[in-house]
């Protein structure tokens, strides 16, 4: 069994997850580093934070829409490391799904990766993380509250991953806490076509710190909640500089 704690971020090979991994893993962390097709950065990532400390990340690959796979996670990290100190639940479908256009694949893909894999992870963690008296960190969005235009599978179900959040940390109190945070504008999404210059001026001009955040942002965030936090449970923080208190 590993003597250092144990944190899985699911989606923590590229953007956002990775900064979570590199963060935690800095805080004195074992990385479990899931991807489902980004296999080359993940152990591109795992890599560094190994030659920085011997032993200290590895790479799981799941489809986590497939509980099945889900299952064979946990046995996988399981017989890995022994433990698990914090479940980062970051993997995340995001795009366009207007509704003349929408299919049921869409919704699957978006419930599945935004709502489905966070509630079955949670379950086929629980056991571990209460033997360790560890957390759940759900990835959310500030478009649960505030839709954004085109957009309605995927607010619905990051709406629901908020519902989630404040359900598990009732169900599984007192010895695991669960938690989420909600990002504003961190990082553009990498299709120009899903966001253009002017929507992108546009979004900025309606925060009050006139800025997009940084994916650090997200990470120490996650990192407060994890480690100096121990009072906290069933929260939604938002980092989102403003965004979210403002007309």
């Amino acid at each position: 069994m590993s003597l250092a704690p144990v944190a899985l971020i699911t989606g923590g090979a590229r953007r956002i997850g990775a900064e979570i991994a590199r963060t935690l893993h800095s805080a004195g962390f074992n990385i479990a580093i899931h991807c489902r097709h980004s296999l080359k950065d993940a152990n591109a990532l795992a890599n560094t934070l190994n030659t920085a400390r011997a032993h200290s990340a590895s790479v799981f690959s799941a489809d986590l829409i497939n509980k099945s796979e889900i299952d064979q996670l946990a046995k996988a990290l399981k017989q890995k490391w022994g433990r698990l100190d914090a479940l980062i639940n970051s993997a995340s479908s995001f795009y366009p799904t207007p509704l003349e256009n929408a299919t049921e694949d869409h919704w699957d893909d978006l419930m599945g990766s935004n709502l489905k894999a966070p509630f079955f992870l949670s379950q086929a963690f629980a056991q571990s993380l209460q033997e360790t008296g560890g957390c759940i960190i759900n990835i959310a969005d500030v478009h649960a509250e505030r839709p954004l235009k085109h957009h309605a599978i995927y607010c619905a179900a990051k709406a629901g991953n908020i519902m989630l959040t404040k359900a598990l940390a009732r169900d599984l109190a007192p010895r695991v806490r669960v938690n989420g945070v909600a990002p504003g504008a961190i990082m553009w999404p990498e299709s120009e076509s899903e966001l253009n210059p002017d929507q992108q001026a546009e979004i900025l001009q309606r925060i009050p710190l006139q800025r997009a955040g940084e994916p650090s942002d997200i990470a120490r965030t996650v990192r407060f909640l994890i480690c100096d936090a121990p009072y906290i449970t069933g929260q939604i923080l938002p980092v989102d500089g403003g965004r979210s208190v403002n007309t």
